[in-house]
């Protein structure tokens, strides 16, 4: 698929959004605990040349997905602007965890920070170059749909073509997750 601006059809005001899920549940060197490491890639995101952040969720502590003894996450979702094919802002996602020490060894370990783009506008890319969008799983996570509402309330998916609030409704009642309280 070649990336051609302005080529989605945007079904609402949300539809056109490009959304990008952060995650951490280890601390760093550098930026501490997980919440911090999330302010600081939101900070990160707002620096990036050519993207501007229009929405911030609030964050959310959740359980690990699938089931496993790691600490807890931390959770957030920006809502971006940007000229930016897909591709070109998934690198700059991967040069961001790079940043914070991100290491990609194996699927669902914990991690220092995790940037996702789980939407880009109506766009759908099936596995090009390892990029999916919109990500596979988001419907089946709380710790994306919640947050995604924040920014995003009116958001229909461009695949399954459910609201946000419907693909909550049909969440499995196993995963758990608080909204944080800023400090």
């Amino acid at each position: 698929m070649t990336f051609q601006p302005g080529s989605e059809n945007v079904a609402s005001p949300s539809g056109d959004a490009i959304l990008i899920a952060l995650g951490a549940n280890l601390p760093t060197e550098r930026f501490g605990p997980p919440a911090a490491a999330i302010d600081a890639a939101i900070a990160a995101l707002k620096d990036l040349a050519g993207v501007t952040v229009t929405g911030v969720s609030s964050f959310y502590e959740t359980a690990p997905v699938p089931i496993s003894d790691q600490p807890w996450y931390v959770n957030a979702i920006v809502r971006v602007e940007t000229a930016l094919a897909p591709h070109d802002l998934l690198q700059k996602l991967h040069d961001i965890e790079a940043g914070f020490g991100r290491v990609r060894v194996a699927r669902n370990e914990a991690r220092v920070l995790d940037l996702d783009l789980v939407a880009y506008g109506r766009v759908e890319i099936s596995d090009e170059g390892g990029l999916v969008v919109p990500h596979p799983r988001l419907h089946e996570r709380a710790f994306v749909l919640l947050p995604l509402r924040d920014v995003a309330a009116d958001w229909v998916h461009p695949v399954l073509l459910q609201t946000v609030n419907d693909l909550i409704a049909s969440l499995p009642d196993d995963q758990e997750i608080r909204q944080m309280q800023k400090t």
